[in-house]
């Protein structure tokens, strides 16, 4: 089994650059949900810090009483779920996120951020069937992929997390026939990997970054995920040159946290790579409604 540091760096490099490379990144606004902050703006520690409860709960009152006149108005829908976050009140932002995600079916970014939800306050059922709805018409998505794998994880259902990625990659060159592109195979490979890797099936997490490196050799994820396992494994010396190969093919943004890691420091948080998109391209949060 993986150490908790090779799991940080799971998550930071592998995952994070898979939906990165992926163009496909969840909305900001919602950071906090996760443990983040909103994308220019204060932590949610912070903004209780600077606004008491009761404050707060003024705000959420003045957006349930614009969704009273018009329960569509989704400023007032994603503000309301910005408060009930900074309140730490996990649970009251479901109702909110089943509304965004019906006035929204093309954006499977608030399907995976109900999901998310629902596994924060222990509905896994619930989060289950919310990944899977958006897996029934988009198998290919990595967020909704991801999602219900660490969910399986989370349960001790490593075999079921690894049958779900096999099937899509038995199917997605069928899926890809009929929606180009809906499928990104190196990333599900890398999904497989990791897992691989985390359950210390080291031979299988390295046959499937070979397959990656054999179908793509300028793509540095693989290169750098068959290094990790083998450092892991204590064979620094066959890790080295994949880790020279992964800081040479990767963009600016990684090398220094690769270089860091083939000397054998953990790379500091702070500098990890960001999936968040700028302001410009997600929504951010009103100002609070006049009740």
């Amino acid at each position: 089994m993986f150490n908790k540091r090779y799991r940080w760096l799971t998550v930071t490099i592998l995952a994070i650059a898979t939906l990165a490379f992926s163009g496909f990144l969840l909305l900001s606004i919602f950071a906090p949900l996760f443990g983040g902050g909103l994308a220019g703006s204060p932590s949610p520690a912070a903004s209780r810090a600077a606004s008491p409860q009761a404050d707060l709960e003024a705000q959420a009152k003045g957006y349930e009483l614009v969704l009273q006149r018009e329960p569509d108005n989704q400023t007032a829908l994603r503000g309301l779920i910005d408060i009930r976050i900074q309140q730490g009140n996990i649970e009251a932002t479901i109702a909110p996120l089943e509304k965004l995600a019906e006035l929204n079916p093309d954006q499977p970014e608030y399907q995976v951020l109900l999901a998310q939800a629902k596994q924060r306050i222990g509905d896994r059922e619930g989060a289950a069937q919310a990944y899977r709805s958006i897996l029934s018409t988009r198998p290919g998505d990595l967020n909704a992929l991801q999602g219900l794998v660490d969910l399986m994880l989370e349960q001790d259902r490593p075999q079921a997390a690894i049958g779900l990625l096999q099937d899509t990659l038995k199917t997605a060159d069928e899926a890809n026939r009929i929606q180009p592109g809906s499928v990104d195979v190196t990333s599900v490979q890398l999904l497989l990997g990791r897992v691989y890797a985390e359950e210390g099936r080291f031979e299988e997490a390295i046959a499937v970054y070979d397959q990656s490196i054999e179908s793509d050799g300028q793509d540095f994820r693989p290169v750098l995920g068959k290094a990790l396992v083998l450092q892991s494994q204590g064979k620094n010396e066959e890790a080295q040159p994949l880790f020279v190969s992964a800081a040479a093919l990767a963009p600016a943004q990684y090398k220094d946290q690769i270089n860091q890691i083939a000397a054998g420091a953990s790379p500091s948080p702070a500098a990890a790579p960001s999936s968040a998109p700028s302001a410009e391209a997600s929504p951010a949060p009103a100002e609070s409604p006049a009740p």
